[in-house]
């Protein structure tokens, strides 16, 4: 590491904290920033306690800078921190520049030999890795934001590590959608977490001892996700079968003539127009499952979840029509989204577009000049031609 250009004075205290547990109730607060550990202008804390178990170079580190200039944390940035007994090691990439500063970049690796995880989920397939890395980012994100990893629909707050009480950690949280993300990746060697933090302060002073509680919390939070042992392996089987059969589905489409396929019992109407998850019953009395007509009904079969029977859309022009408030547009929407794999729950992992689908509208009041739209319309009043048209 480098040497330290920032003043010595303002050593740490005895003693430190450990990592903190997962902790954390469950309400409908957000979180915070990397607040301080007490406020500014209170009376001095007393030593803290002991840690429980032993704690890492970088913990000790971080309580020896309490106290000094917040330059100091650059000290961290460098080939990355081992964290002794827990497998895993952790890299400052970007240190803040003060504690008003956007976050600073960090790195948790942990090597694939310890991970554990199955060499069918990291390297058979990208599809397999993506949905991997995916169903590990939320778990991550969930631990972070005081869960327990397994609910990712609710909003928590309380015993957090991006609440008050913890130091804002962060990670690109997924929503309904199963993408490449650089959140996480995983390969043959080691799987590793991309974060954010917020190193606290008081003013521009370091909180060294709060620092290390923090990557306390961190390493905990670490473990109970990019760790096999420590996830629900029924649970992971189950969200990597599902968008792999989202992905085998999608490519079956163009065998069949078909640009886009809505399975029935599809649960298309979000919960709100911010809220992308799938409507209830509890939202909604009057929520309506999908049924394809039969005259569009075909049955696909797909590698894990068998046959399945849906609307197939053939290749040429379709037009939905209907009433007021029938479902056109909901299932339009689902259908340009169509592209994407989604979250095992979202009630449109069957709904699959071929990859190349795109959503063309045209602007309310959008001057058009010498176009030919003659496909479209013709025959117009007074033989006005379509094929150089303009408004």
């Amino acid at each position: 590491h480098r040497a330290s250009e920032c003043p010595s004075g303002g050593g740490g205290f005895g003693g430190g904290f450990g990592g903190k547990g997962k902790g954390g109730g469950k309400g409908d607060g957000g979180g915070g920033g990397g607040g301080s550990w007490r406020d500014e202008g209170s009376a001095p804390a007393s030593a803290p306690k002991r840690s429980s178990g032993p704690l890492s170079g970088l913990q000790r580190k971080l309580q020896e800078m309490e106290g000094r200039q917040y330059p100091c944390y650059k000290d961290l940035q460098g080939a990355g921190w081992d964290i002794e007994t827990r497998n895993m090691k952790v890299f400052f990439d970007r240190v803040q520049g003060d504690s008003y500063a956007p976050p600073s970049w960090l790195r948790a690796r942990v090597p694939m030999s310890a991970a554990g995880f199955p060499a069918a989920f990291v390297t058979q397939s990208r599809v397999r890795n993506t949905a991997l890395c995916d169903f590990v980012t939320r778990v991550l994100s969930d631990l972070l934001r005081g869960g327990d990893g397994t609910d990712w629909t609710q909003t928590v707050t309380g015993g957090g590590w991006s609440s008050r009480k913890g130091g804002d950690i962060q990670v690109d949280t997924p929503g309904q959608y199963v993408l490449e993300r650089s959140s996480v990746v995983a390969n043959a060697d080691y799987i590793e977490a991309r974060l954010t933090i917020a190193l606290p302060a008081r003013g521009r002073t370091i909180e060294g001892y709060r620092a290390a509680e923090i990557v306390g919390g961190l390493c905990d939070a670490v473990k109970g996700a990019l760790f096999y042992d420590s996830l629900d392996s029924k649970a992971l089987q189950s969200h990597i079968d599902a968008v792999e059969d989202q992905d085998a589905l999608r490519r079956q489409l163009p065998k069949l003539g078909l640009v886009a396929f809505v399975g029935n019992g599809a649960i298309l109407p979000r919960k709100s127009g911010v809220d992308d998850r799938p409507m209830t019953k509890k939202d909604s009395p009057n929520l309506v499952l999908f049924k394809s007509p039969e005259s569009m009904e075909i049955t696909v079969t797909l590698p894990h979840a068998g046959e399945v029977t849906g609307m197939a859309i053939k290749k040429g022009i379709t037009v939905i029509v209907g009433g007021g408030f029938h479902g056109k547009s909901t299932l339009l929407q689902a259908l340009q989204l169509g592209i994407y794999n989604k979250v095992p729950g979202d009630g449109r992992e069957y709904v699959v577009c071929e990859p190349g689908a795109v959503k063309i509208r045209a602007e309310d009041g959008r001057s058009v000049k010498c176009t030919d739209i003659s496909p479209f319309i013709n025959n117009l009043p007074f033989g006005k031609a379509t094929t150089q048209f303009t408004t």
